[in-house]
């Protein structure tokens, strides 16, 4: 059944105006939400203000910069760094609870998840108050406990940098790697220890191996994510003189007058490097299948016995929520208690709410949590339908050009946040419509960078959905329309809901797109946090991340909770 349902295809059912009405209309959003931002950002960068004509001016002038290559090496070796320590922390996780017996493995799998629901910039600035070299409550412990001098640790660095990005990203590696593990049939290691080999050599010739397509995807993505990355390059690098190409396009639109040449320059640079990574992401998967190993009999993958390394592994495990987990959230727990952020020893006789009562009746503070919660339900909505729409036309039809728009509905995954925001203020200086600064284009941007996750999550789970039940309404004189509210969505609703949910928790959290189109009227929580931590006021800063965090909880728990009772459930 699956495999019939995987190579299914068949015409449009009685789709308005010969099949060519809702096809035209995905093709037309998909155009103006991709390929003319980009196509703007390339001719905005080719233009000089008082100057005739298409030059090149903009990109001699950048990259004939010694400084332009100091970002590169910068950018690079950020995007290296966070790849290689994500990718450890994440397949060392993934191996521990899913393939060995470590106690609680269960239970340390659904906590490792919870900083996916963390904003990077609430991460970020959790670890400035943990290791900066002045304030950091690690190295003011080490340095009373140890009589030091100096700080053992400096956040404000290219490691520091490196260290709080690669932390964050972490859990999504986990969460690919556990899904690969998982995917593998044990028979192989399962031969390998009947031939006398010593967990580790079997780990090392035989597991890794057979996992190297996915350890490659991770790596790969992490990369991409480490290059198009804003909070950190922002909070950390900008202090600590270490620019990157996000925060050198940042500075340029900042300061006066706006730099839109040399921005549009560093952003058609920095997009290329990301492209040529999606492009090696989308070899690596098509040739993915070379090294599968399930098989169509039942399997079910065998549980590693550590032994006396169960309790080695467990500390691991412990120490990771511990870095990862609390002390971010306890240490931002706690300066937001302090009336100001002064390590001492009479700190504990300091504790007050005012600071969370200040954020609470903050003006912006209200207006930025309603055009936050408005932006992420419309995003997730908008970015689901018509993703779903798509995925439909791409599984399901045989339509000339319908990888073409599978294609466009992907690219953006290799666009970073912050050359969506130039690309899109290039396209809105001759725009006849005064949408800058509002709702609206902050809309069109969020739903841009999150289509790729609702066009996969949409994809494949169309791809295990039989056509015979869209074949019968169609042959009961059913409209397309029809067909697809009935019965093609009450079917994805699970997946439907899955992916609306991811797509509502990376909206909120959103920054790099959010911090070159934000006005006051459209003011969001992320740009407000970012706001208040550049101006100084860490306290307020701190109430404010632990609101949104618990926040973020509270919905993701709630709708998980909804979902589950939602979707076709069998008898």
């Amino acid at each position: 059944m699956a495999t019939a349902a995987r190579g299914a295809s068949f015409a449009l059912p009685a789709l308005p105006r010969s099949g060519v009405v809702i096809p035209a209309m995905a093709a037309t959003f998909l155009l103006l939400l991709t390929v003319l931002p980009l196509s703007m950002l390339i001719l905005g960068s080719l233009q000089v203000e008082g100057r005739e004509g298409l030059t090149l001016a903009n990109y001699a002038n950048v990259y004939s910069d010694p400084r332009t290559y100091r970002l590169l090496s910068n950018s690079f070796l950020y995007a290296v760094g966070t790849a290689v320590l994500a990718l450890s922390l994440g397949t060392a996780l993934a191996y521990i609870v899913e393939r060995t017996n470590v106690p609680f493995r269960r239970a340390f799998f659904a906590v490792t998840l919870v900083p996916l629901i963390v904003p990077g910039i609430v991460s970020t600035i959790a670890w400035v108050y943990l290791a900066s070299g002045k304030i950091g409550v690690i190295n003011k412990a080490f340095m009373a406990l140890l009589g030091l001098t100096d700080p053992p640790f400096e956040i404000y660095s290219l490691l520091g940098m490196i260290w709080a990005e690669g932390l964050h990203l972490s859990p999504l590696v986990f969460l690919v790697m556990v899904g690969a593990m998982r995917a593998m049939d044990p028979s192989l290691e399962e031969a390998a220890v009947t031939s006398g080999a010593r967990p580790l050599r079997t780990l090392r010739t035989v597991t890794l191996p057979i996992l190297m397509p996915a350890l490659a995807s991770g790596a790969l993505i992490m990369f991409i994510r480490g290059l198009e990355s804003f909070e950190v390059p922002a909070l950390i690098g900008i202090p600590a003189r270490v620019p990157v190409f996000t925060s050198e396009i940042y500075e340029a639109l900042r300061r006066y007058p706006q730099d839109y040449g040399s921005a549009g320059s560093l952003g058609v640079g920095l997009l290329a490097i990301s492209a040529v990574g999606v492009w090696w992401y989308g070899r690596l998967t098509r040739r993915a299948e070379r090294f599968a190993t399930i098989t169509g009999k039942g399997y079910r993958p065998r549980t590693i016995e550590l032994g006396s390394w169960r309790w080695p592994a467990l500390a691991f495990l412990v120490l990771y929520l511990l870095i990862v987990v609390v002390m971010p959230f306890l240490v931002l727990l706690f300066v937001s208690l302090l009336p100001f952020y002064i390590p001492s020893l009479d700190m504990f006789q300091r504790l007050t709410l005012k600071n969370y009562v200040t954020v609470l009746e903050h003006p912006d503070t209200l207006l930025a949590a309603r055009n936050s919660l408005l932006l992420a339900v419309s995003t997730a909505t908008i970015a689901m339908a018509l993703t779903a729409v798509i995925a439909w036309i791409v599984v399901r039809t045989r339509l000339p050009g319908r990888r073409i728009l599978d294609l466009l509905a992907f690219l953006p995954i290799g666009i970073p946040g912050l050359v969506l925001a130039v690309a899109l203020i290039f396209e809105l200086i001759s725009f006849p419509i005064p949408i800058y600064g509002t709702l609206i284009i902050l809309v069109v941007a969020y739903v841009t960078r999150y289509m790729p996750y609702g066009m996969r999550t949409n994809s494949a789970a169309m791809l295990q959905l039989h056509h015979e039940l869209e074949e019968a309404a169609a042959a009961s004189g059913a409209s397309w329309a029809t067909t697809f509210r009935k019965i093609v969505v009450p079917l994805l609703w699970p997946s439907l809901v899955a992916g609306w949910i991811y797509v509502f928790v990376v909206s909120v959290r959103e920054l790099s797109s959010s911090v070159l189109l934000v006005s006051h009227d459209s003011i969001v929580v992320s740009f407000v946090i970012f706001d208040l931590q550049v101006s100084g006021q860490s306290n307020a800063v701190a109430a404010l991340s632990v609101l949104l965090v618990l926040s973020l909880v509270v919905v993701v728990g709630l709708t998980q909770r909804v979902s589950s009772r939602i979707g076709v459930k069998g008898g």
